[in-house]
Parts: structure tokens; C-alpha cells; sequence
């Protein structure tokens, strides 16, 4: 979807129809972030990511959108609607993004141009929204083929596949490639990688000594290959359940970070509980306040047994902080879990009542489903690091 957060408001609301417009996040509490620019406003430099006074310095005018993230996703479940329409395997890859394989759909509805043709016109129609489609053998290209080309034509629709992929893909930086960020980038760079033709063309033994299996996908995504199907159940088979939260100022303290580390175990295995999930494997990462000089950790652990116990989790979290905390501010925090299995069976213990324990945070979950996220906090929460009250009244980060 083009400019997914900032066209859903210029559709919704007139008065920004002609106008440059960006969605923000609260300038108030540090997190004015630029999260979409309409194309008008992106013809003055503004791109996503940007500060919010970065962007008013370059468009002083612009119109400036707090987020609707129960909004946004409304939206983004009727486009799942309407492409379900055109077939049963649609993917959804994320709130703006979605795979559809539309093998079986010809027959019903044309030539896959005709059908993104199609979809594009049923939700400008329906949604007046701007969608664009690219096109291709497997989800790789198809996804290279959106963000590269299908943005820059007139009428939002590329193919990419074997025929041309040498001629139009490969000449591109290798950090247009779907898997390629900025710093994986400057790894292959340094080893003479500079476009995605390279990368295609390097010896593959030596990107599995560098980075083994991902090497190899490295490898196939430039030559255009990709097993993965396009299948609507992607989600249901979770290799984690993680929760990050960047915080409104720098944490200093190990007590201040202790608060919302906990509130974050509390929030992971809320959600491993709804699953039915138990996990052996805590991840704990933290980044610092100066994003000039980046610092910070992302660290595991495997605990002795698997567990969605909050407090279990907590104290296996807190020893990896502690262990790796370089005692800089913390702007941001994170905690995962993984190593998934079901909680149809726990371990015993002989010196305590696990079942009971088990059963704690099962009940507390019970009483938020019925009265709310905040009907039972711990009092820690209360406190002014505290952060659970505040992200409660939030979707994905910002408020609802």
C-alpha cells in the first residue's frame, strides 16, 4: 500500500486531500518519528524515519497526523477481505504488505496483470486507496519487483521473473535486496559486493563460510530463488513471542530498567498463555540512548525447563541484563521467547507446586480478558517507571 498511515488519513479527512501530510508519533514524549509521508510531502525530502523536525524544516507547512493504529488495522483486514476475493491463499506479510498466489485464479479472472489491475481498482474503488502490485514466479521477486519498480511506474504494476531480472535487478545496489539491510550491506560490501548481480554471481561456498545457512539464502534471493509457498497460516506456527518497548526517556537505573523489564516478561507470557505456549529460550536486548554512538546487547538464554511463568522468565531476564549491561541509559528494551512447545505437559518438581504456579498467571490473564489490561497490575507498575498503564491504552506503540 503506498503511503499506507498518511493516504488512509487524506482519505478520511477532506481537508488534507491537496495538502502534504505525515503521521507522527507525540513530539511531547521524544518518539516524533516520521512513520508515513504521502507523496506529496515526500517530494519535499521527507522520508520515513525522520524526525518530525527534520520534517517541518524541510515542508514548514506540512500537516502533522497522530496515528490510529486500531484504525490502520481495520483497514488493512478489509484489503486482506478483498483480496480473498481473487484467492484463497493470501499471506499476509505485514499491515501494508500481503502475499497472494493466484495459482487457479486465471481461469476466473485474466492475466495476473489483468488481476492486480483488478484488485488495485476494487480497493481504490472501496477503500480509496492507492495499492501497488508487483509480480513475479515466487515471493522474493514478486516482493523485489514492488519495492524497486512497481513504486516508480505510472501505473503501480511491474513483473519480475528470469527473463529480465538480469537486466533490471541485478544492476541495483545490493541493499536493495529483500534480506540486505544497511548493515549487512556494508559487509558485503567490503567483500567487493556492490550490487545484487554480484551477489549473484559470487562463489556460494564462500558466503556459507561467512554466514552458513543465510549465506545460502543470501545467495538464492539474488539469483531469484525461493522455496517458500505462499500459505495463510504463516502466524500460526510462531517460532517466538517477543515484545520491545522504546521507552519516553533514558532509563539510568538498574531499578528504573528492573520495572519495565518485568512488565515486558509479564507481556510475553500473556501472550505465550493465550497460545498455549511454553518456552525455553529468554532473549533479552536493550539499546542505548545515543543513537550517534550505538550501543546496547541482544543476548540468550536456555533455561532448565520450559515455562510461560512470568516471574520464572524475570529472573532468568534480569541475570542476562545484568550480565551485559554496559550501566549506559537504556532508550529501548526488548524480551523474547522461543524454543516453543505446547503446555499441554509441564515439568514436576518434588520441592514445589508447579501446577499451581502455572495456574497463577492463567487466572490473571482470565480477569484482563474481563475487565481490561489494567484490572490486576503489579505494583510496581504504579510506579513513575512504570510503563504498563501507559501501553494499554496503545496498539503496536502508539495510541489506539
Amino acid at each position: 500500500m503506498q503511503s499506507f498511515y498518511a493516504n488512509i488519513e487524506k482519505s478520511l479527512r477532506p481537508e488534507l486531500r491537496h495538502r502534504p501530510v505525515v503521521v507522527s508519533g507525540d513530539p511531547e514524549r521524544r518518539t516524533g518519528v516520521i512513520l508515513a509521508a504521502c507523496p506529496l510531502a515526500k517530494s519535499y525530502g521527507i522520508q520515513n524515519a525522520d524526525t518530525l523536525r527534520e520534517a517541518q524544516e524541510r515542508c514548514p507547512e506540512v500537516a502533522v497526523v497522530r496515528p490510529r493504529m486500531g484504525l490502520y488495522l481495520q483497514i488493512s483486514l478489509r484489503i486482506t477481505e478483498i483480496l480473498e476475493r481473487f484467492s484463497d491463499q493470501v499471506e499476509p506479510y505485514s499491515i501494508d504488505e500481503q502475499f497472494v498466489s493466484i495459482h487457479g485464479s486465471e481461469k476466473l479472472f485474466g492475466s495476473p496483470r489483468q488481476i492486480a489491475g483488478k484488485i488495485q481498482a476494487v480497493i481504490r474503488n472501496e477503500l480509496n486507496l492507492y495499492a501497488r502490485v508487483g509480480i513475479g514466479p515466487n515471493k522474493v521477486l514478486s516482493k523485489m519487483a514492488c519495492d524497486n519498480f512497481a513504486k516508480k511506474n505510472r501505473d503501480g504494476i511491474f513483473r519480475l521473473d528470469h527473463k529480465n531480472m538480469k537486466t533490471d535487478l541485478w544492476p541495483l545496489p545490493v541493499e536493495k535486496m529483500f534480506g540486505v539491510g544497511k548493515r549487512m550491506g556494508d559487509h558485503l560490501r567490503k567483500m567487493g559486493i556492490r550490487t545484487i548481480g554480484d551477489l549473484a554471481q559470487f562463489p556460494l561456498e564462500r558466503l556459507q563460510k561467512r554466514w552458513g545457512v543465510n549465506g545460502h539464502v543470501l545467495w538464492m534471493t539474488a539469483n531469484g530463488q525461493d522455496l517458500s509457498p505462499v500459505t495463510p497460516h504463516t502466524f500460526e506456527r510462531q517460532k517466538a513471542i517477543g515484545h520491545h518497548i522504546t521507552l519516553p526517556r533514558d532509563y539510568r537505573t538498574a531499578g528504573e530498567i528492573r520495572v519495565v523489564l518485568l512488565e515486558l516478561c509479564e507481556e510475553v507470557c500473556s501472550r505465550a498463555r493465550h497460545h498455549q505456549l511454553l518456552g525455553q529460550t529468554v532473549s533479552v536486548g536493550c539499546r542505548g540512548a545515543n543513537y550517534q554512538l550505538p550501543t546496547g546487547f541482544h543476548r540468550q538464554l536456555k533455561m532448565p525447563e520450559a515455562t510461560n511463568q512470568t516471574m520464572e522468565i524475570f529472573q532468568y531476564a534480569w541475570q542476562l541484563f545484568l550480565q551485559f549491561w554496559d550501566g549506559l541509559p537504556v532508550r529501548s528494551l526488548g524480551v523474547s521467547l522461543s524454543q516453543l512447545t505446547p503446555d499441554r505437559h509441564i515439568q514436576l518438581n518434588l520441592f514445589e507446586d508447579r501446577g499451581k504456579k502455572a495456574q497463577l498467571g492463567y487466572i490473571m490473564d482470565e480477569i484482563k480478558d474481563r475487565f481490561g489490561p489494567t484490572a490486576i497490575l503489579r505494583a510496581v507498575s504504579l510506579t513513575c517507571a512504570g510503563q504498563a498503564l501507559n501501553r494499554a491504552r496503545k496498539i503496536g506503540g502508539h495510541y489506539r
